[in-house]
């Protein structure tokens, strides 16, 4: 679970990267999407093939063949709700960051999603350690939503002192969020050769004008409503997998053993898959949020960043797969623990993105009570593993 938390909350900095510097989302996703199946394959004919094949516990390819379509159905309704979260975080991330998102997101995975898995595991984890430990993820989602609100503030005031600091004689609007700043506009007011530093009034403006998503003029709770249609999806993904692998509704036959960790997880990327090249390809021709047109074609030879895309879909893919192993093991909502991914999503945040750089003191306190809530959430989160009969 240690290498999961790892995994998952560095994919979404990559993917964030690529967005910031221009590249369209589509065409990341695409590229994600395929080595994040790649992962579940390999996952399946390496761990999934060892051992011997018994009847009680056949290895991946003998239950290829049984009859066990209802874990399969739900294995599959898990890979599409997360493949519709994953999708609708990546937008999410160009509005309120990647620090915020994974917050946002995390918090409600682990409200919903902890809760449904402890009734489903037969309450193998402790509850009177567990829902302390869900409570204080509640706590951590409304300093989230405060560190955005007063990072925002800060960022208005920055190039609001800008604009008043370098105007010449031409109007410049008192916020980024009223106006366009061309490549030509920022050579004439910048008399600077240097590279733009991370929090200044000049490196907002240059983000603006490199990234993918245009985010300035936009309302946030536009950021707002994804992220919190994202965690909803992210809180059912899991549910639905252990219902794959353990089968407490009882809809499999007598006969038929439960679905392997490796199995599920296979159907579970598959629909995971076919969800986001069907929407994806979609998104080329139909974008959303104002984005430009593309085509398949043009994804093909758009080779800008498509290795970083590769590289996040096999993280994104080992990382949900390590969870799974884990969850099966200690029981789900114990596994919920790797939900502290914004503790790393905020660590390359701040490294790669410069995030919070040049913030005020409100917003460092918040950010700070934060991730102190995120670590106490999970130390209690772990605290309460019990161990699957």
């Amino acid at each position: 679970m240690l290498l999961a938390l790892f995994f998952l909350g560095t994919w979404p900095a990559i993917l964030t990267l690529l967005e910031r510097r221009g590249r369209l989302p589509q065409h990341t996703y695409l590229d994600y999407t395929i080595t994040n199946l790649l992962a579940a394959v390999i996952i399946a004919f390496t761990f999934g093939e060892i051992g011997k094949s018994t009847i009680e516990k056949p290895n991946f390819l003998n239950q290829l063949s049984q009859d066990n379509w209802p874990s399969i159905l739900f294995a599959m309704a898990g890979g599409i709700v997360l493949s519709l979260g994953n999708l609708s975080t990546q937008y999410a991330w160009a509005f309120v960051g990647l620090s915020v998102t994974a917050v946002i997101t995390a918090s409600i995975t682990v409200v919903i999603g902890t809760t449904l898995n402890y009734f489903l595991d037969d309450r193998v984890n402790k509850a009177e350690i567990l829902f302390p430990g869900v409570g204080c993820f509640l706590i951590a989602v409304c300093l989230g939503s405060a560190v955005h609100a007063s990072n925002a503030a800060d960022n208005e005031a920055k190039l609001s002192s800008f604009s008043n600091d370098y105007e010449d004689g031409t109007a410049i609007e008192a916020s980024v969020s009223k106006t366009a700043y061309s490549h030509h506009d920022l050579e004439k007011r910048i008399c600077t050769n240097e590279k733009a530093k991370f929090g200044t009034a000049h490196f907002l403006m240059e983000l603006e004008q490199k990234r993918a998503i245009k985010v300035h003029g936009k309302g946030t709770f536009i950021g707002l409503a994804i992220t919190f249609f994202a965690g909803i999806c992210f809180s059912l993904f899991s549910p639905a997998f252990n219902l794959a692998t353990n089968d407490q509704w009882h809809t499999l036959k007598d006969s038929v053993p439960h679905l392997s960790v490796y199995t599920s997880f296979f159907y579970f990327s598959i629909s995971c898959f076919l969800i986001a090249i069907i929407l994806n390809i979609s998104f080329l021709y139909h974008p959303v949020l104002n984005l430009p047109k593309s085509s398949f074609k043009a994804y093909l030879s758009d080779w800008n960043g498509r290795g970083w895309a590769l590289l996040a879909g096999l993280l994104c893919g080992f990382g949900n797969g390590l969870q799974f192993m884990g969850g099966q093991a200690a029981g789900y909502a114990a596994a919920d623990a790797v939900q502290a991914l914004p503790l790393v999503s905020t660590f390359w945040g701040i490294l790669l993105f410069g995030e919070y750089r040049r913030s005020s003191r409100r917003t460092y306190m918040l950010l700070i009570s934060m991730l102190l809530m995120f670590i106490v959430a999970v130390g209690i989160l772990m605290a309460s593993s019990g161990h699957r009969k």
